[in-house]
Parts: C-alpha cells; sequence; structure tokens
C-alpha cells in the first residue's frame, strides 16, 4: 500500500481532501453537550388531590399506581414521594438504551387499567405523565420592573401565553410552573351561611347549576315545514365569566321577590389557581418556569431554541413586564468546550516544537503537522454517522489522540531521514526503504493502540456510555493516523523532502548544541543498557518489587465516579419546621438574598418557595445562585461560595439552609454528592423508619469520612386529627358525605367547574375565607344541614386532638423509605463515603437496608466494571502481539512494560491528590497502550537485528540505542501534549486535571523506565525461551533413527 502511494502522490492529495472535506461539513452538524446523554431515561407520573395528607395520597393513589408499575419492561427501578402540599409524583427509571417514548408509552397504558380506581378529584385534574431528566436546564421569569402587575397577573400570562409556547421547542422535555394560573375564587364566610340558614352545598349545588353551557340549537332547522325560507342559531349565555356575574347567582328567591344571592355569603374574585409557589428574582416578585430536557435531547441546542422562542415573544410582552432567564447552565457547557478546543490546539502547537526540536526542519515538521488536523477532521465525521456529540469526553479523546496521530507519522518521517543520513538515496528511494522496515511497526502499534481501547467500549450503563465516547474518538482517529501514515506521510516525504548533504547533522547553534547532548546521551545510554542486559537476574527482581509497590499505590488512591465542577452556580435548600408558614419561609429567604446578593462573585438569585426537589410545602424554599464569569471572580469558586454561604447561615435563629453543588452530570440527579433511601423491608411504620433514620444520622454525624449527611425530605409536624363521632352524626340526621364535603370545601378547596376567561377555560373553586381557617375553633363554627332541615354545628360531631403525621412520604421500590444525602468529608472520596454508610448501616435494627440511587448507583456499577476493563486490555494487546510475531514469548516482553507505565500515572495522582475516577481510568488504558508502543518499537527492531545474525544481547543493546531517538520524541510529544490539560484553570480544570495527570505521570515513568527495562525483558525472555528450548532437545531419547536426528 505504501508503494502505490509513493508512485501516486496526487492520489494520496485526493483522499485526504475527502476526508478533510467530509469532516468540514460534520463539524457544524454535531450537536454540542456537555457530557452525552448517560443518564437511564426516565418517566414521570404526577397527581393532584388538594388538600389530601401524604397517607391519604400513599394509600389511596401511589400504592394503586406502584402496583401496576412493576410489570412494565426494562424497569430499573422506581421511587415516589406524596407532600402536604396535595401533590404526589411516581418516578420510574429504565435501563439504559431503552427508548423513552416506548417506555412512557408503555407507563399509560398501564396507568389506564388503575385510573377508574383513583378518588373522583385525582381522576378530574387528570394524570400528567411526562419524560424529562431531573434537573433543570434553565428557569425563564418575567418581572414587572414598574409594579404594574402583581405575581397573580404575571403567572397567568407565564400560563396563557409562554409556557405552551415552550413546551413546542424541540428538546423540552417539561416545563414546570412555579404559579398557577387565575381562577374564579369564591371565599366563603362561614358566619353569613349560618345567618341565612345556608350550606356549603347548597353555594356548590347552586354554582353547578348555574354556570354551565347551554346548546339551544336554531330555529327553522331541516326538517322544515313547506315554506320556510329562514334558518338562524339560537345562542344563550350559560357559563358566567365575571366576578359580578357569579356574584349575583341566586342561592334562595322568596315568593315576595326578596333573594339571597352568593355574593351575600362570600367575596368573589380572580384569584389565583393555587397558593402553593412564590418566586422572587434578586428579591423582588416574579414568576418562574422551570425547563427540563427530553431524554436524550441536546441542552445547548435546546437552550439556544429557548432563548430565540422568547426573543420573539418579548416583542407581545405587554408595557411594563419583562422576561429574563436568571438561571441556565448551557454556558457552561460552551465555555467547557471552548477549554478543551484551547487545550486541542495548544497540544497541537506543543507537539509541533517538540518534532521542530528533534527534525530541526521545517519541511519534516510540516508533514506530521498537516496529517494532524486530517485524522482529527475524518473522526469528526465518523462521530456524526456515529450518532455522537462534541463533548467533553469526545474533545478530550481527540487531545490524547493528537500525540498518538502524530506519533505514526513521526516514525515514518524519522525512519526516511535517518536513511537519507546514512545512506545517501533520495527521498524518494529512501521513503521505499523506510516503508518496507516500518510498516510492520506502524500496523502493529495501531492495532495495539486500537485493541486497547475496544474492551471500554463494551462496558454498560452510564459508565458504559462515557467510556464509549472516549473509545470512539480515540480508536477512529489512530486508525485514521494509521491509515494517512501508510498513504499520505510516504507521499509527502517522497515530494516534499530534499536529498540530504552528508554532515547534515553538524549543524552550529541550539540545534548543533542539542544533537551532541542527544549523542552524548545515547551513547551514555547504550552503555547502560550493556550493563543492565548483562544482570537481567537483578533487574527482573527490581521489577517485581516496581510491580508490588504498583499494587500497594493503587489500594490507597480514593475512588470517586466524575470530578465535581465548578459550573458557575450552586443551590440552596431552605428548609423551615413542619408548621412554619409562608411567611416565616419568606423571612429566611430574604435574609439569605440579603447575604448573598452583597457577594462581589455573585452575579443573581432565583428563590422559589414552596418547592424543593425532595418535597414542596409552605416550610420549604430552593434557591438557585448564579457566579459571574470565571474571569471576573478572583478566584472565587462555587465550592468557596457555599462554604461562605453555609458558614453565615448558621446563624440563623430557625430553619436549615443546605447549600449544594450540581452533580457533574445533570441528568443523573440534582445534587452532587451520595444519595441513598433507607428502606424499611418489613413495614415496621413510620415512627420505626423515623428511629431508624435518626439512629444513622446520629452516627454518620459521628464519622470522619462522611459530611454533611442529612435527611432529604420534609419533617413529620404537629396536626391535629378531627374525630368524628358517626353515631352521634346519624342520631343528629347528620350525614358522613355532608361532613366529608364541608370539611374538604372549606379547609382544603374544592374544584367546582370551569368558566370561560378571555379565550381560555379556568377553574371555579370555592374555599373558606382566610379569617375562618386560621384557628381549630373556626373548624368546629362550620355548620352542616341534617336531614330535617336544620342546621348542627361541628362542634356537635367532631372532636380535635393534636398528633404528629409525616409531611411527606417516601417509597422506593414499593417499600416506604427516607431519603438520605450526604458528601465525602475532605480528603475522602465518594467510593469511600458509600462504603462507610453502609457499614453505618448494618448498625440499624434488622429489616432496615440501604438502597443507592442516581449517580450513587452509577459509580457502583462503574467500581465494579474497572479492573475487567484494565485486564481485558492488556489480555487483548497480548493476543494481537502474539497473532502479528506469531510467537508467545515476544508479546511477554512487551506486556511486562505495563506496570512501569501505571507506577507513574498512580503516583501522579496521589502526588496531586486525585481520586480514582472514570477519566483516570481512561488514562490507565492510554497509557497501557503507550507504554506497549514504545516496547514494540524496540522489540520489532531487536528482532529484525536477532533474525540477521546478531547475537541476544548485542541485538537488544543496538535496537534500544537505534529507536532511543523516536522514543523520546513520540513520548515527549505526547506527555507536552497533555501538559495543558494538567495544567488548566478556570471552567471544568478538574475535568481536565483528572485526566492529564494520569497520562502525564504514566508516560514520564513509562518513557523512563521502559527504555531501560525493555531490553532486558527481551533478552531475559527470549534467552529463557531459548534455554527452555534446548533443554527440551537434549532431554529428546536418543533411541530415534539417525536420519530422524539430522533432520531434527
Amino acid at each position: 500500500m505504501p508503494q502505490f502511494f509513493i508512485q501516486r502522490p496526487v492520489f494520496a492529495w485526493v483522499v485526504a481532501l475527502f476526508i478533510i472535506l467530509s469532516g468540514v461539513i460534520a463539524i457544524p452538524k454535531l450537536p454540542v453537550a456537555h457530557y452525552p446523554s448517560v443518564a437511564p431515561p426516565s418517566v414521570t407520573i404526577t397527581a393532584t388531590y388538594p388538600g389530601a395528607t401524604p397517607q391519604t395520597m400513599n394509600d389511596a393513589v401511589l400504592s394503586l399506581i406502584e402496583r401496576e408499575l412493576s410489570s412494565v419492561k426494562n424497569l430499573l427501578y422506581f421511587e415516589s414521594s406524596a407532600d402536604a402540599s396535595g401533590s404526589a409524583s411516581v418516578t420510574a427509571t429504565f435501563k439504559p438504551g431503552t427508548n423513552p417514548e416506548l417506555a412512557q408509552v408503555d407507563v399509560q397504558n398501564r396507568l389506564k387499567a388503575v385510573e377508574p380506581r383513583l378518588p373522583q378529584a385525582v381522576r378530574q385534574d387528570g394524570l400528567s405523565v411526562e419524560s424529562a431528566s431531573s434537573s433543570f436546564l434553565m428557569i425563564v421569569g418575567l418581572n414587572s420592573d414598574d409594579g404594574r402587575f402583581d405575581e397573580i397577573a404575571l403567572n397567568d400570562y407565564m400560563a396563557r401565553n409562554i409556557v405552551e409556547e415552550l413546551r413546542r421547542i424541540d428538546g423540552v422535555g417539561r416545563v414546570q410552573l412555579f404559579g398557577a394560573e387565575q381562577a374564579m375564587r369564591i371565599w366563603i364566610e362561614p358566619e353569613k351561611l349560618i345567618a341565612f340558614g345556608l350550606s356549603v352545598n347548597d353555594l356548590s349545588t347552586a354554582i353547578t347549576e348555574q354556570n354551565a353551557p347551554i346548546v339551544p340549537g336554531s330555529i327553522g332547522a331541516s326538517p322544515a315545514l313547506p315554506g320556510q325560507k329562514v334558518s338562524s342559531l339560537l345562542t344563550a349565555q350559560g357559563q358566567l365569566s365575571t366576578p359580578e356575574a357569579f356574584a349575583a347567582i341566586v342561592l334562595r328567591a322568596n315568593v315576595d321577590g326578596s333573594k339571597v344571592v352568593l355574593g351575600d355569603v362570600a367575596r368573589v374574585e380572580l384569584g389565583a389557581q393555587s397558593y402553593g409557589f412564590s418566586n422572587r428574582e434578586n428579591g423582588q416578585p416574579a414568576t418562574a418556569a422551570a425547563i427540563q430536557l427530553a431524554p436524550g435531547a441536546n441542552a445547548v441546542r435546546t437552550a439556544e431554541g429557548v432563548q430565540a422562542r422568547l426573543a420573539e415573544l418579548n416583542q407581545a410582552l405587554p408595557a411594563g413586564m419583562s422576561s429574563s432567564i436568571p438561571f441556565n447552565t448551557a454556558p457552561f457547557v460552551k465555555v467547557s468546550i471552548k477549554k478543551v478546543i484551547h487545550a486541542l490546539i495548544e497540544a497541537m502547537v506543543l507537539v509541533f516544537l517538540v518534532m521542530l526540536l528533534f527534525l530541526q526542519n521545517i519541511r519534516y515538521t510540516l508533514i506530521p503537522a498537516l496529517v494532524a488536523p486530517i485524522a482529527l477532521l475524518g473522526t469528526f465525521t465518523v462521530m456524526l454517522l456515529a450518532g455522537f456529540s462534541i463533548n467533553v469526553l469526545t474533545m478530550f479523546g481527540m487531545v490524547l489522540a493528537i500525540g498518538i496521530i502524530v506519533d505514526d507519522a513521526i516514525v515514518v518521517v524519522e525512519n526516511v531521514e535517518r536513511i537519507m543520513a546514512k545512506e545517501g538515496l533520495s527521498p524518494k528511494d529512501a521513503t521505499v526503504k523506510a516503508m518496507k522496515e516500518i510498516t510492520g511497526a506502524v500496523v502493529g502499534i495501531t492495532l495495539v493502540l486500537t485493541v486497547v481501547f475496544i474492551p471500554m467500549a463494551f462496558s454498560s450503563g452510564s459508565v458504559g456510555v462515557i467510556y464509549q465516547q472516549f473509545a470512539l474518538a480515540m480508536v477512529v482517529s489512530i486508525l485514521f493516523s494509521a491509515f494517512l501514515a501508510l498513504s499520505l506521510t510516504p507521499a509527502l516525504c517522497a515530494t516534499l523532502l530534499k536529498p540530504i548533504k552528508p554532515g547534515h547533522h553538524d549543524k552550529g547553534g541550539f540545534f548543533g548544541w542539542f544533537n551532541r547532548a542527544l549523542t552524548r546521551m545515547t551513547t551514555r545510554y547504550e552503555s547502560r543498557v550493556g550493563k543492565l542486559v548483562a544482570r537481567s537476574g537483578r533487574v527482573m527482581m527490581m521489577f517485581v518489587v516496581i510491580a508490588g509497590v504498583l499494587l500497594l499505590a493503587f489500594r490507597q488512591l480514593p475512588s470517586a465516579f466524575l470530578p465535581e465542577e465548578d459550573q458557575g452556580y450552586f443551590m440552596t435548600s431552605i428548609q423551615l419546621p413542619a408548621n412554619a408558614t409562608t411567611e416565616r419561609t419568606l423571612d429566611v429567604v430574604k435574609a439569605y438574598e440579603e447575604y448573598v446578593m452583597a457577594r462581589p462573585a455573585v452575579d443573581g438569585n432565583m428563590s422559589i418557595l414552596g418547592f424543593g426537589f425532595s418535597g414542596s410545602g409552605a416550610n420549604t424554599a430552593l434557591t438557585f445562585t448564579t457566579l459571574k464569569d470565571w474571569g471576573q471572580r478572583d478566584g472565587v469558586t462555587a465550592a468557596s461560595e457555599v462554604e461562605g454561604v453555609q458558614e453565615a447561615m448558621s446563624q440563623l435563629n430557625e430553619g436549615t439552609v443546605m447549600s449544594m453543588l450540581p452533580p457533574a452530570i445533570d441528568e443523573l440527579g440534582t445534587k452532587s454528592g451520595f444519595t441513598m433511601f433507607l428502606q424499611d423491608q418489613r413495614n415496621q411504620g413510620p415512627a420505626a423508619l423515623k428511629a431508624a433514620e435518626t439512629t444513622l444520622l446520629e452516627l454518620a454525624a459521628q464519622s470522619k469520612i462522611v459530611s454533611d449527611v442529612y435527611s432529604d425530605g420534609l419533617p413529620a409536624g404537629a396536626s391535629i386529627r378531627l374525630d368524628i363521632d358517626r353515631q352521634k352524626a346519624e342520631a343528629l340526621g347528620v350525614s358522613f358525605a355532608n361532613i366529608s364535603e364541608i370539611l374538604s370545601t372549606a379547609m382544603g378547596s374544592s374544584y367546582i367547574n370551569d368558566f370561560p376567561n378571555e379565550g381560555r377555560m379556568q377553574q371555579v373553586i370555592m374555599q373558606a375565607d382566610a379569617s375562618a381557617r386560621m384557628q381549630v375553633d373556626d373548624v368546629l363554627k362550620l355548620h352542616v344541614r341534617n336531614s330535617r332541615g336544620g342546621m348542627v354545628s361541628l362542634s356537635e360531631v367532631v372532636t380535635p386532638v393534636w398528633d404528629e403525621t409525616p409531611l411527606q412520604m417516601v417509597r422506593y421500590l414499593g417499600y416506604p423509605a427516607t431519603s438520605i444525602s450526604g458528601s465525602a468529608a475532605k480528603g475522602a472520596s465518594t467510593g469511600d463515603a458509600m462504603a462507610e454508610m453502609e457499614r453505618l448501616a448494618q448498625q440499624l435494627p434488622p429489616g432496615f437496608a440501604v438502597a443507592w440511587t442516581g449517580q450513587s448507583l452509577q459509580e457502583r456499577q462503574s467500581a465494579a466494571q474497572a479492573p475487567m476493563l484494565v485486564a481485558l486490555s492488556i489480555l487483548a494487546v497480548f493476543l494481537v502481539l502474539a497473532a502479528l510475531y506469531e510467537s508467545w514469548t515476544i508479546p511477554l516482553s512487551v506486556i511486562l512494560v505495563v506496570p512501569l507505565g501505571l507506577l507513574g500515572a498512580v503516583a501522579a495522582m496521589l502526588l496531586r491528590d486525585l481520586p480514582n475516577d472514570v477519566f483516570f481510568k481512561v488514562g490507565m488504558v492510554t497509557v497501557i497502550g503507550l507504554s506497549a508502543k514504545n516496547a514494540i518499537l524496540i522489540v520489532e527492531f531487536a528482532k529484525q537485528l536477532r533474525e540477521q545474525g546478531k547475537g541476544l544481547m548485542e541485538a537488544a543493546v543496538e535496537a534500544a540505542s537505534l529507536r532511543l531517538r523516536p522514543i523520546l520524541m513520540t513520548s515527549l510529544a505526547f506527555g507536552l501534549g497533555v501538559v495543558p490539560l494538567m495544567v488548566a484553570f478556570g471552567a471544568s480544570a478538574k475535568t481536565q486535571h483528572a485526566i492529564g495527570t494520569g497520562v502525564f505521570g504514566g508516560m514520564v515513568s513509562g518513557t523512563l523506565l521502559v527504555i531501560l527495562f525493555v531490553p532486558v525483558f527481551f533478552v531475559f525472555v527470549i534467552g529463557l525461551q531459548e534455554r527452555v528450548s534446548g533443554w527440551r532437545a537434549a532431554r529428546r531419547p536418543s533411541s530415534l533413527q539417525p536420519d530422524n536426528d539430522i533432520a531434527h
């Protein structure tokens, strides 16, 4: 193949231009993401039951839904929670690779079977089934700068005109409005009801009867009488549309013309459909809607789509109203990718300089510099075809590949240059001769480097997706680079290079000094290797010691999943005691906002009262605090801000304020650290579960390995249980249905029917006025009508009792559970923290079990797969080499270098105090490939020299000194290629450190130790083989026929 292209350089260029062209076309089409879509798809079912307690929700709604869910295909796990806000959700998570749309349809089909058994109020509001990631991509807000619009008006505008528009954007999975549209609110005044002798049921009956659409038909319609010439529609206003019309609904009319209307016993107004949430942007009232990504959607593209649509909708906003995006995670993605592209360019420049230093000629340097970008462009084309995105992982794969790509070209160019200098051949002849020598080595190196990454592509789960990104980016670019090394590079060598004059290496100046130093070093190296080869036994003993040290050091490395990045924002969860009202929560939020807005690094803050990722209620709030750009912060990080907030907020006299960083991968949960469920598998009851949770948290507080471990749900709170005396009620002629209706309408709220309001159907909701539901006595003052037409006070049949109830009930896989979150203490990793939590949980009473979820579950799987990955990679390299060299012993002398490379990688990670995470595992596999590559260069030549009849030691020493220059050059090129990653700062710096450090350390030890040990391995292994075969030949029985002996 190289000969074909050396004769046809134009053909080689045409092939290269095709690769360039396809790459240039592919790049703009590739989606950009921070991480690929790694989270298993999930489907969320949401139900609302106004006024219901978590226990009622659990029994009447969730348990029925969960029973059906267990039979859904490909289900990984499901969790459900119900809280005091009257809403409940079940989230079913599916195995990675499941089609999210099919999963959603499957869930909807199962729900159809159970829907008729759900309470009327739940069916009336409808069950929503949505598939979206758990964390927020961005928050869109509306605010009124001059105070012209209040929060209800802003919410209504948002619900009518913006939410539906956003839902239509490609990539949006769910739009969650923190607020509610308008509704016709009928606020009953119980005293007036009693005065007029009316009950709540009379009101709801009257509204239902008088606010109903009328369908009168038309006059003169067919079949008509003969002679009818006109037909005309009849219309009648059945539904009411203004507060005045509702207030005029007649409840009772007397013969004398006097009447009682709704306005006499209730206040009617256009209010909000629910008062559960309120929002504040930078300390001002606002409205907000959070956007969650659809499974597999692209964050950057979706965010751009939302921003573009908002800009169009802004033109229609009423005067005095403006929209904003107070929180957006997409900029971080762009900055991260930019950083990696910078690292890629820096790597290319550094590699170019290394080549210039060694080859000392712009023409020689130009060839590898031309080939590298072509190989990368080819990789982009394959990425587009394989449906991959430009993300941190594929880009890192390319940064790592740069050194390898340039490598193949360097090996070719360096060899051509050596033959031209030594034998004085013309560039074309030298290229032909060089390609004959090294085609085998290039193919060998390529096979080894591709095979080493292939096992990664077969790992499963979310981790598998991450490894696949690396594996594809690196394998494809290495294959392209090998193809170019055998086609374009020789063609360029034959056409671009000039014949070398004798004495070419005797240069003056810096290059002359460098050449002399390199020659001196090579001579010294040769004598050192000669001595080492002679003492192969001792060197092998040293090797065994090194392998032992590596094992010990590897055990010291803490484990983690992915580095936690400074993503430019943090979240804060604010939780007050269970019985706190919105007013008390607002006071804490204001104190928090005051502190945060005074911080120089903070750009903005969005607070959502009534909402939390772990449960909603009047006593919770969640804030998103966005920091300024990395360059404008004076070294402040999100982590340091979080510590500052924790310290400042610990002085508050009520409520707990927990600030946390977002997770490394948004789709895998809503916060960093670990998340687990403590399951009550024996159904011992809420009290036993609470006691077990308290014990576990107390144990965790004393541990040195975990920190900030807290219960992720809402606390239990005091409640008032109403005991109804059913016998007495029946004796007084009061039906139980009437008692139930008056309680749920007056104290909860009752959705009666709908009314048309400016082209949109909105709800009519009835509830007791605020002044009539503040104290227990207000409940007892309510009156209910008995069968004889008289009014009976509730205090006759109801006794209030103080009690304690949970504000939230959580179930995991159908068992009652409680969610616990936390993070690793300083110096420990999440892997250690998870092991510690499991150890502590063993001290709990029997029947309680720990179940990991989200990112923690994926981390568990990742840790389990790692040893297999490394072992498979090493085995794959060995088998490929055995096939290439048609020998079992030569590959052994190559494989023995693996510990030498890994030693440096592990040492570098320990020195920088970095954990063994997914990126380090990728680095480790890369180091295995590269160490093996350096060894192949020496072993391949030693084998050729041995076949030419040289002695074993002589062949090893000569091969080592011949290949020293290209090995140093390619290793320096590769090592310097990852230096930009090691010294990175700003966005996604931690990720770059994680990957660069291990590879750099591995490269240093892999080069320094490999050039010393490989000749020894070669001599030791081949010598051993020759001794064994000699010994076997000597032991053969001499009874064989003499002619057989001669044949032998």
